[in-house]
Parts: structure tokens; C-alpha cells; sequence
């Protein structure tokens, strides 16, 4: 009897507990697993504050479904808004800002729908709507969750000029008061925002807004600092006349 009593009661703890979610919410997509497979969660407490806890939201989880709409946009955003140019998503990019394939184990997708839709210091602001902030976070989830990046990977780290401290490189007396620019061995530049971002222009992430829509090099960068006006006739910006030993600081600031 007491052989039976034992066994009885291994095989009750081993018993699958059914979630707790299902008593205030409808069930959909049971053969995905349990509530908390998708949603996180905590699917064994029935007080709301921890059975929600860093729970995420029905139109952030669509990333768990695979080639899902919502994921294809968010792809296409990042692409259309070349955030590779900083970021390492899905496996590729630059590493000049965080790597966003460590957020699917790391960050609640609110929070990054925050980071997106009212963004840091020297990253662009693409006054996205509130469905494109979606998109983007579960393209992000899906980059990573499918990269598999592990949590001990150190955090990228961005070294940003003090208040008050002046520099002297050639981005800062040349470009900075019209535009930012964040790099790998620099950090932050600029204090700008009448131009564009140029975080990366070198890159093969980079918007291709050269004229014929080719990317841009070296070589186009010197023509285009001699005389704007001539590859974009309209252009408000005005010619850049380099010392000769300023030009090759420039450069390699911006490729780096």
C-alpha cells in the first residue's frame, strides 16, 4: 500500500498542471503549446500583476508564428530604414550600436517598441506609426529568436563626447553641425539634425542616395563635398572645402 501511495503521488506531480490563463482568456493556436509559448508570462498564478508580468501583448507575438505579416513588414522596415548600418539583426549588420538579436532573450518587446518609437541619442528618429513600431518588433523577436543568441554576450558599449568637452576631428568642424554620425572606434558625432544620419555611409547597408540611387564611396563623397549642387541640382548643402590632410581624417572617421 505504501509502494502505491508513492507511486500514486510521483505520477500526480508529474501530471501537467492545465494553465490558469484559459479562466479569463479564450484559447486559440492550442497546438502551438501552452499560453505562455507565445505569450511568456506566468501561466501558473492566478493574480493578474504575476500572471502578466513581462508578458507579451497578442499583436507583439506574432513573431511565434513564423513567416507571419507582420514579421515580412518589419523586415521590409528595417531594410527601408537601413538599420543594419548599426545594428546586428538576424545575423548580420554592424556592430556600431547594441545587437538587437540579443533582445528576444534580454527585453520585453514594449520595451523596444519604446527604444524604436522615441529613440536615443544619435539614432535616427523615423517618426514610425504605431504599426510599423509593431512590425519592426516582431521582425526583431523573429531575427532573434531564429539567431539563437545567447545572454552572455557582452553588451555593445558607445562612448559619447561629455557636455561641455570640445572636439577637434574633422566630422565635428565639418559635418557635425549638420549631422550625427555614431562609430565603432569614434562614438558619437555631430550634434545635427538638418542632414542626414551618416552612421555607416560606407557600408552595403546604407541607403543608396547617390545620384542614380548608387551607393556611396570615397571617390562619390569627394565629388560630392567639392559641389553638391552639381550630382543633386536643388540641394541645399553647400560645397565642403577640405584642408588636403583633412580629408583622409574624414574618411576614416566615416568608415569606421
Amino acid at each position: 500500500m505504501l509502494f502505491l501511495a508513492i507511486a500514486g503521488g510521483a505520477e500526480a506531480g508529474t501530471r501537467k498542471r492545465p494553465s490558469l490563463c484559459i479562466s479569463c482568456h479564450g484559447v486559440h493556436y492550442a497546438d502551438r503549446g501552452n499560453c505562455t509559448s507565445c505569450h511568456r508570462g506566468n501561466d501558473r498564478s492566478d493574480r493578474k500583476n504575476i500572471a502578466h508580468r513581462d508578458m507579451i501583448p497578442g499583436s507583439m507575438a506574432h513573431f511565434t508564428l513564423g513567416d507571419a505579416p507582420q514579421v515580412r513588414e518589419g523586415k521590409q522596415l528595417i531594410d527601408r530604414f537601413a538599420c543594419r548600418r548599426c545594428h546586428w539583426i538576424s545575423g548580420k549588420g554592424s556592430r556600431r550600436a547594441s545587437n538587437l538579436d540579443r533582445l528576444y532573450a534580454t527585453t520585453p518587446p514594449q520595451a523596444i517598441q519604446q527604444a524604436i518609437t522615441k529613440p536615443a541619442v544619435f539614432m535616427p528618429d523615423f517618426h514610425v506609426t504605431e504599426q510599423q513600431g509593431i512590425a519592426l518588433v516582431n521582425a526583431i523577436m523573429a531575427g532573434g529568436r531564429a539567431a539563437g543568441e545567447e545572454r552572455r554576450e557582452l553588451p555593445q558599449v558607445v562612448h559619447f563626447v561629455e557636455s561641455g568637452e570640445k572636439r577637434e576631428d574633422s566630422f565635428t568642424a565639418n559635418c557635425g553641425p549638420c549631422h550625427r554620425l555614431l562609430s565603432e572606434q569614434y562614438g558619437g558625432l555631430g550634434t545635427g539634425d538638418a542632414g542626414p544620419n551618416l552612421s555607416g555611409i560606407f557600408s552595403e547597408f546604407y541607403p543608396h542616395t547617390f545620384e542614380g540611387k548608387r551607393a556611396w564611396t570615397e571617390e562619390r563623397l569627394k565629388t560630392w563635398l567639392k559641389n553638391p549642387r552639381k550630382v543633386r541640382p536643388g540641394t541645399t548643402m553647400r560645397p565642403v572645402l577640405l584642408e588636403e590632410e583633412k580629408l583622409p581624417e574624414l574618411l576614416r572617421i566615416l568608415e569606421r
